[in-house]
């Protein structure tokens, strides 16, 4: 296990709400008040400081659960702080780096939310315009809208249920191929609907394929050049990048794995490929640094105006937990110690990955693993949530963080493992 630790100088919470162009969110929409006399002697509560050895063994939890390596990053008033454990190359036994780039899966989702709600705020598309209107023909149901995409409510299946039936089988079939959204789209429409229009959730990676089409319908542009003017450059997002349909990830990098469908086999690695299944679903390449950035400004204000944003969190429940929650290509797990974190999950052949903030966007953790296909990698990936927003556990009994995880039916891929 190695530390990493770097200390930067700070700013106060309300200056840092006065650079964000953000009022903080408890008083957003409210008219000052005078303090009463109770309130004006108590000490703002403090989050706890994240539970550093608590987030050691969460990634040592992981690597025992079959991951070959796997690393945290926490940013906070007092700091960046990371972990590492395990390694990034099975081949030079090159140890995790916390600062290598990695495929970011569906965390990709919320990117290009961010770029449809701009062009919302823009005025060229409406959040409840059929999804016809802006592309004709192109779905059966004309009740279907962009509102239920971001939402995973339009009924649409998930084409990679059938794609990655047999893990890698699957994977090899797709690791070189080049698909168009439209073909993506067809796979989905050749099997049966999941729901009527706006009735239930149900992810699908099929939905934000539709919202990659409808930006570039909007604009004019491929969405990688939207990413970049509307996200990566304003964010100075050095180490993120849309590639698709290059295989290569560039500079520093960990290697992703996937575990065969048979036991015993070697893994394999399956760090290059088009990611073309999953395009604007799923093909982004990004760090921990870079998605820490990304979901703090975007919580901050800094991405989509507050009304937007208001809608953005606007959640309902995914589970019968009441736990998991999923508004506009965002979700938000509320914790054991109840604190609510905002961010997405992210699996792509390969990698694992949780990018999460508070709502005030001061507090932010990353966590990647590098395999995707051994679900309890994933739950003890997910303890990495606890360990940074929680602390350390105020009893015993409680000692032992609970994982959270991407279930079948709200990850990137179907769990097979």
């Amino acid at each position: 296990m190695r530390l990493h630790l770097e200390r930067r100088l700070t700013i106060g919470a309300a200056l840092l709400a006065v650079v964000a162009g953000l009022a903080p969110a408890a008083t957003a929409h409210a008219a000052p008040t005078a303090p009463s006399a109770q309130t004006a002697t108590r000490p703002a509560a403090q989050p706890p400081a994240p539970d550093l050895a608590g987030l050691e063994q969460v990634l040592r939890n992981t690597l025992a659960a079959g991951a070959p390596g796997a690393t945290a990053r926490f940013t906070g008033p007092a700091g960046v702080v990371t972990r590492v454990a395990g390694v990034q190359d099975r081949t030079t036994g090159a140890a995790m780096d916390p600062a290598a780039r990695f495929r970011i899966g569906s965390v990709t989702k919320t990117f290009s939310t961010v770029v449809l709600l701009q062009l919302v705020n823009e005025g060229r598309i409406g959040l409840d315009d059929p999804v016809n209107r802006h592309l004709p023909g192109l779905l059966p149901d004309d009740r279907i809208t962009v509102r239920h995409l971001l939402t995973h409510r339009s009924g649409l299946s998930d084409y990679t249920n059938v794609m990655f039936a047999n893990t890698v089988p699957g994977f090899e079939s797709v690791r070189n191929k080049v698909f168009g959204y439209k073909e993506l789209v067809n796979l989905s429409l050749a099997e049966p609907r999941t729901t009527e229009p706006g009735v239930s959730y149900k992810y699908s990676n099929t939905n934000f394929v539709v919202v990659g089409m409808l930006i570039e319908k909007a604009t004019g542009q491929p969405v990688a050049k939207e990413y970049e003017r509307r996200i990566i450059k304003p964010l100075k997002l050095r180490n993120t990048s849309y590639v698709h349909p290059a295989t290569v990830i560039k500079g520093a990098h960990a290697h992703g794995y996937l575990h065969p469908d048979q036991e015993g086999a070697p893994l394999v690695d399956s760090t290059e490929q088009t990611v073309s299944w999953a395009q604007t679903a799923g093909a982004m390449i990004s760090n921990q640094a870079d998605l820490s950035t990304f979901m703090s400004a975007l919580l901050r204000g800094r991405l989509v105006p507050a009304p937007l944003l208001d809608t953005m969190i606007t959640m309902t429940p995914t589970d019968t937990t009441n736990t998991r929650f999923y508004g506009l290509g965002l979700r938000r797990y509320d914790l054991s110690c109840g604190a609510q974190v905002y961010g997405h999950t992210g699996t792509v052949q390969g990698f694992y990955t949780y990018a999460f903030t508070t709502r005030d966007g001061s507090r932010s953790l990353s966590a990647m693993a590098n395999t995707s296909n051994r679900g309890a990698a994933n739950t003890a990936l997910g303890g990495t949530l606890e360990a940074a927003f929680c602390g350390k556990p105020a009893t015993a009994p409680a000692a032992k963080a609970r994982g959270l995880a991407m279930t079948p039916a709200e990850a990137d891929l179907p769990e097979r493992r």
